[in-house]
């Protein structure tokens, strides 16, 4: 199996296409990459930007670039000594167009004698036959249909007809009551949907790729790739979603004939892999939270939490469990309450157990979950604690949640699969997309398969997690950023430096709601906390990332209601940044305050991240500064020509301070050419301690083995406004055992005790080789 030393991710859209990203391979070589790891590249809705809605698993998006795309990029890769990575999507397919989906299509012109009824996971007996279309803007818009071409036509909406149901003349209404699926009010699909979907999105229609012709025909293309030599490994998304994951990363193993798998996969604080994943580790959200907060002063936390109270209005800090409690029952009864509906319907029904309170006892049990998923029957105690915890928040459901437990185990059931692929669902729209944008007194802290309730962690910490990670997952990927991510990786780093001003923040806050109020105080903190990590930004990147915050929060508006006064207000806010110099003053000042710190947390988590155990990804464009906010902001085209033209001035000799961005680019190439052509270096794991009175400012590891003499050695300052108000590195030493040279600088360390403040008098980091 061949494996990747480190990836690059590249977004591949129309505007930025295979071929495109073949024209980049000599750059990447020339930065240090290893594999150019792709976003999803098979046929997806016309227009999409970001490939996740699949219609056609048979073919490469032309709008991509096509077959002849993949082929240019793959020999454009091999000529450089690139791997290719590409992410894939087997849960759910892009249904939002049905004439572009060919199965789907099939299944509406078809109903249940469609070859693809069994491809799709759809309770037609709920349906009294009939596939629900969330489509119509209520249910009085069934006198809008129409029959255009053979066609059931709802505005822009195409619909097939089934063969005998329409004669000339007929009442297009009248058509529609004929046809195998029927068109509803979109509000209905809370409470009526039978279908299965990716989380709430009505678009995305589940697969049932545990069925082996299924499979074999949604990976027909992806197995193409690997008998053509055209991709090395692959990325997947949600596997979390499928009925039986560890039996499709096995069939996938065998497919690719054994290649290197990635799995999308949230792993909560001592959470692992379940045992029999036949993949090489997940995408690195587990990585990015422990990086991050070792960027964060604990000592803030008592600070932020009276902060919280006060902003909330009710003195106390927000009850992080309680609240992700609140936010999955707001799911479980909200947008995914088809799904519970779903599961209760498949619990027979008695007067011990009447549906509505199962559906309940199941919505308690799936927001008693502290992780995504039971893997049963190997972690059936994760489904035990769910169902003892539910009966502890909820006594008067005792009885029903124990009848429950013994049905819910039984893995071979269908109740006790389709459970566990909710239970994801839940969490990711509970905590995730509504939580994290809740729970705002640091927003380093709310990413993307992190517990915010860690609010910091220890070196020590740090390296025993590391030491972990190299004994069990060496060839996990590591990351900073991803198209996933809430914030970038420098807007957290610049976030996590308010932990070490936390009365200064105080003050910012206070300020901006007396010149720009926000009537929300967790929102406020939010907003201004993402406004300060991404200045300088645009007005319209801004607006736009503040209106799906709030939105996301659902606690001053929503989605599906808009409060059209809190969010004009919130606009004003927004505005006030550009159009009011008072506020305009007291951000920058603040900005200015936190950059310094924010500059040293971004290079210190960046060598941190391209140097401990894994396989380290870089995100696309984040070799330079890149203070992004959630998508689609974290999507924007990136400037690779001047990149390309940094990295060519660097390897000129151009120098560079800390503060430039071009130290970030230096940084990412000097990590990744080290990894990549002195493999050797990066075979262990320990700790390199820091003695003196900054000794706690210091985060060092040797990569090296105890037989090897030692490796890379990676130093990074943590806390550095706190390091500099206690007076700087002062008699701080590291001990060497060898002679080094820094990657970075160039200059060469005898062995014996060498001061820190010596090692990072240019940069707050510094990556030491053997010399000899």
């Amino acid at each position: 199996m061949r494996t990747p030393v480190s990836t690059y991710r590249l977004q591949i859209r129309s505007s930025f296409t295979l071929q495109d990203a073949a024209a980049l391979t000599g750059y990447l070589r020339e930065l240090g990459v290893d594999w150019v790891y792709l976003s999803p590249i098979l046929t997806a809705e016309e227009g999409s930007d970001h490939g996740y809605d699949v219609t056609d698993p048979s073919t490469i998006d032309a709008s991509r670039g096509g077959a002849e795309g993949l082929a240019a990029l793959s020999k454009a890769a091999r000529e450089a000594g690139l791997g290719v990575l590409v992410d894939i999507v087997p849960n759910h397919m892009g249904v939002a167009s049905p004439p572009q989906n060919a199965w789907w299509w099939s299944l509406l012109k078809e109903g249940k004698a469609s070859r693809y009824a069994e491809a799709f996971d759809v309770d037609w007996d709920f349906g009294g036959g009939k596939l629900r279309l969330p489509v119509l803007g209520s249910d009085d818009d069934l006198d809008k249909l129409e029959v255009v071409d053979g066609e059931l036509r709802y505005f822009d909406h195409r619909f097939p007809l089934a063969e005998g149901s329409y004669a000339e003349g007929d009442d297009a209404t009248d058509v529609h009551a004929r046809q195998h699926y029927e068109l509803v009010g979109w509000r209905r699909a809370d409470d009526e949907l039978n279908y299965r979907r990716f989380f709430a999105v009505n678009t995305l229609a589940g697969i049932r790729v545990e069925i082996p012709w299924v499979f074999e025909e949604a990976h027909s293309e992806i197995a193409r790739w690997f008998r053509d030599g055209l991709v090395d490994g692959l990325r997947i998304d949600h596997p979390d979603g499928l009925a039986d994951p560890a039996g499709y990363l096995e069939r996938l193993k065998e497919t690719t004939a054994g290649s290197y798998l990635l799995v999308e996969k949230i792993l909560e604080p001592g959470e692992s892999l379940p045992e029999n994943f036949d993949c090489e580790g997940t995408t690195g959200y587990d990585a990015l939270a422990d990086v991050d907060r070792l960027f964060v002063d604990p000592d803030a936390e008592v600070q932020l939490d009276a902060l919280d109270g006060r902003l909330r209005g009710t003195g106390s800090p927000a009850d992080y469990e309680a609240m992700i409690h609140g936010t999955k029952r707001r799911i479980t009864d909200g947008i995914l309450h088809s799904e519970i509906l779903r599961l209760a319907r498949l619990v027979p029904e008695s007067p011990e157990l009447p549906r509505l309170e199962v559906a309940d006892a199941l919505a308690e049990i799936i927001a008693s979950f502290h992780v995504y998923r039971s893997y049963l029957p190997d972690r059936k105690d994760t489904l035990v604690e769910a169902v003892e915890r539910a009966a502890r928040t909820r006594p008067e459901l005792d009885q029903i949640l124990k009848a429950l437990l013994p049905l819910l185990l039984d893995a071979g059931r269908e109740l006790g699969r389709r459970f566990q692929q909710t239970s994801g669902m839940v969490m990711a729209k509970g905590v995730e997309d509504t939580a994290f944008f809740r729970y705002t007194r640091l927003g380093t802290l709310t990413e993307v398969g992190a517990d915010p309730t860690e609010f910091a962690l220890s070196t020590a910490g740090f390296h025993e997690r590391m030491a972990r990670r190299q004994a069990l997952l060496p060839l996990s990927m590591t990351t900073l950023t991803t198209h996933d991510t809430k914030r970038s990786e420098d807007t957290r780093a610049r976030i996590s430096a308010i932990s070490e001003a936390v009365p200064d923040w105080e003050a910012f806050v206070d300020r901006m709601q007396e010149l720009a109020p926000i009537p929300d105080g967790p929102l406020a903190a939010l907003v201004w906390q993402a406004i300060a990590g991404a200045w300088p930004a645009s007005r319209e990147r801004l607006q736009g990332y503040v209106a799906k915050a709030a939105r996301e929060a659902g606690n001053s508006t929503n989605w599906t209601e808009p409060d059209e006064g809190f969010e004009a207000k919130l606009a004003s806010a927004v505005d006030a940044v550009f159009d009011v110099p008072e506020v305009t003053a007291a951000l920058e000042a603040f900005v200015a305050l936190l950059d310094p710190y924010g500059t040293s947390n971004s290079l210190s988590a960046k060598i941190v991240q391209l140097t401990m155990p894994g396989v380290p990804d870089v995100y696309q464009g984040t070799e330079f500064w890149d203070r992004s906010l959630t998508d689609p902001d974290n999507r924007r085209a990136v400037d690779f020509e001047r990149r390309r033209a940094a990295l060519a001035a660097l390897d000129a000799g151009v120098q560079t301070e800390a503060r430039d961005e071009l130290a970030k680019l230096l940084l990412t190439s000097r990590a990744l050419r080290l990894r990549r052509d002195r493999p050797e270096l990066f075979g262990g794991y320990s700790p390199v301690m820091a003695e003196g009175p900054a000794a706690e400012h210091l985060v060092a590891f040797d990569r090296g083995t105890a037989s090897d003499g030692g490796g890379a050695i990676t130093l990074a300052t943590r806390l550095p406004r706190k390091l500099e108000r206690n007076g700087g590195w002062e008699e701080t030493f590291i001990r060497l055992g060898s002679a080094v040279r820094d990657e970075l600088t160039g200059n060469s360390y005898a062995p014996g005790e060498v001061p820190v403040a010596r090692l990072l008098q240019r940069y707050p980091v510094a990556l030491l080789v053997p010399i000899g």
